[in-house]
């Protein structure tokens, strides 16, 4: 049974934006996370967040992991090599900047930055540990390395299990590469990424048409089963959204008792939550690399700097609803006049002139 985090230790918990820290690496690149220590709305969320920088020539070694995850590519471009459950052959996946991937429980991943990549390749990582082995936070299970499954069976196992002599199984025991990310040797040819495997599998959200384009204002798209049918598997509905500067997210909630886990992807801006009793809990400037999350029902908004503000955000629900606050879509423009009026102890004057205004926004609110 899931213990639920009660109202008094959400709103007292440090909701601010944060940065990861460095877990593992070597000269290939390295693994980053969050620490519910960091960020205690990851333990009370079940949610997990990591990042995998890979260096030129670098390899993310072939695990699983005891959470099913979105994955987003946030810059540089490689390939992703994809075993997913039961699966006869792996997928060879090129992937890109923007490139978003629902990764099942028991899919098994591996990495790579290509030799001659003139950029790192970035991939965040965001999923569900409600089901894992430590809340808030992912446990990988190399099948290779340092840490690999190889070294923790005696020769004896590793003989039998895969028929061979001794002296092979206890070889193959001693050379494991290090832990996680290793770079491949000059030269060293890897598979070669297939486009067909993209299909079903892939989704780019910087190429995806938008479900939401308000000019001088944001654009939004939102990754569901409908876009992306992994997404059923893995749980989790995702969103990539993209304010130009100065503009405002109209202050809203998930009604659908889903978290809000954010990550900042370029630029930055002025965020506010309002929680229960009308209590501020947030107010804060969050800026590229963080992350933030938003608890059950709490009501958010943002304004970018000058520069805009790009965010990627999952939500614990493959179809997730929201109820926006503010715009053409308000609940306000639903309540009956009389109602509001008293509601705010307010004048019939008063109360038009709230009711008219924002008319033909949606949820971004452009500059004056």
């Amino acid at each position: 049974m899931v213990q639920r985090t009660s109202n008094a230790e959400v709103m007292s918990m440090d909701l601010s934006p944060k940065k990861p820290a460095k877990a593992y690496g070597s000269d290939g690149g390295a693994y980053y996370d969050w620490s519910p220590a960091d960020l205690p709305m990851l333990g009370a969320a079940s949610i997990g967040a990591a990042k995998l920088h890979l260096f030129a020539g670098g390899l993310a070694l072939p695990s699983y992991s005891d959470s099913a995850k979105i994955a987003y590519v946030l810059q540089g471009a490689g390939a992703c090599g994809l075993v997913l459950p039961e699966a006869a052959s792996e997928k060879v996946i090129p992937v890109k900047e923007g490139d978003t991937l629902a990764l099942p429980f028991g899919a098994v991943t591996w990495w790579h930055n290509a030799e001659g990549a003139s950029a790192e390749m970035v991939v965040l990582f965001l999923g569900d540990t409600s089901k894992g082995h430590t809340p808030g936070r992912f446990t990988n299970f190399q099948l290779t390395g340092a840490a690999g499954i190889f070294t923790g069976f005696s020769t004896e196992f590793v003989a039998r299990a895969w028929d061979l002599d001794q002296d092979a199984a206890a070889k193959i025991v001693s050379t494991q590469p290090g832990s996680g990310v290793v770079k491949i040797a000059a030269g060293h040819r890897m598979p070669e990424p297939r486009v067909e495997d993209r299909q079903g599998v892939v989704l780019n959200c910087l190429e995806a048409p938008l479900d939401v384009d308000i000019p001088g204002g944001g654009r939004v798209v939102v990754l569901n089963t409908a876009n992306l049918p992994p997404v059923k598997d893995v749980g989790l509905g995702s969103d990539l959204v993209r304010i130009d500067g100065k503009s405002m997210c109209s202050p809203g909630f998930s009604c659908d008792s889903a978290y809000q886990v954010t990550y900042i992807v370029r630029g930055g801006g002025r965020v506010q939550v309002v929680g229960i009793d009308g209590t501020r809990v947030l107010e804060t400037r969050a800026e590229a690399g963080c992350l933030f999350i938003v608890p059950r029902f709490f009501v958010v908004s943002k304004i970018a700097d000058d520069t805009g503000m790009e965010w990627f955000s999952i939500i614990t629900t493959p179809n997730p609803i929201f109820s926006h606050l503010a715009g053409r879509t308000s609940v306000w423009k639903a309540i009956s006049p009389d109602v509001l009026e008293t509601a705010f102890n307010t004048t019939p004057e008063m109360e038009k002139m709230f009711r008219s205004k924002r008319l033909d926004s949606e949820i971004f609110f452009a500059p004056n």
